[in-house]
């Protein structure tokens, strides 16, 4: 199956339905067998991409970067309660996890070896449709080992339900 997408993988026509997330996108690319979606993850925020599956991971962190620039020149909510903001770095190296545990969110992240210089494709670090990855920002001179991957899950408000009983 074969569908239009617009550059940073949010905007997407199939058939006559439009599905539109973010404006002011570019161009136009072709998403094919070839590419994936992946929801990276930082925060509060889920960003939904559609990745070339064999490109190196370098093109998929600019891809990230531009939109995350574009779409949060403020910085991305990292946290809530308490509020935190995480500002996007001009020099930015992003350090990615996967979940530990596929569907358990509670058992944390492990690090996603993308290789020394990104070089290694989404396909090759076992990246399919639909998957989950959490991003960090990486300090300068930091080497990523410890990296913290900060993610908030929607959260049941057992109060709600309560009241509505």
């Amino acid at each position: 199956m074969e569908m239009e997408l617009r550059k940073y993988g949010v905007h997407c026509i199939q058939g006559s339905r439009q599905f539109s997330a973010v404006s002011n996108v570019a161009e136009m690319n072709t998403v094919d067998e070839a590419h994936v979606s992946v929801r990276f993850k930082h925060g509060v925020h889920t960003i939904y991409l559609f990745v070339d599956a064999l490109a190196p991971f370098s093109a998929v962190t600019q891809e990230l970067l531009d939109l995350l620039r574009e779409r949060y020149p403020s910085g991305l909510t990292t946290s809530v309660a308490p509020p935190k903001r995480t500002p996007v770095p001009p020099d930015a190296k992003l350090a990615y996890g996967v979940l530990t545990v596929p569907n358990d969110p509670s058992r944390g992240w492990r690090r996603l070896k993308v290789g020394e210089d990104e070089e290694y494709n989404p396909a090759k670090c076992g990246l399919k449709n639909n998957s989950i990855v959490a991003f960090a920002f990486l300090d300068d001179g930091d080497d990523g080992d410890d990296v913290l991957f900060e993610v908030e899950w929607p959260k049941e408000d057992d109060e709600l339900y309560e009241q509505g009983g």
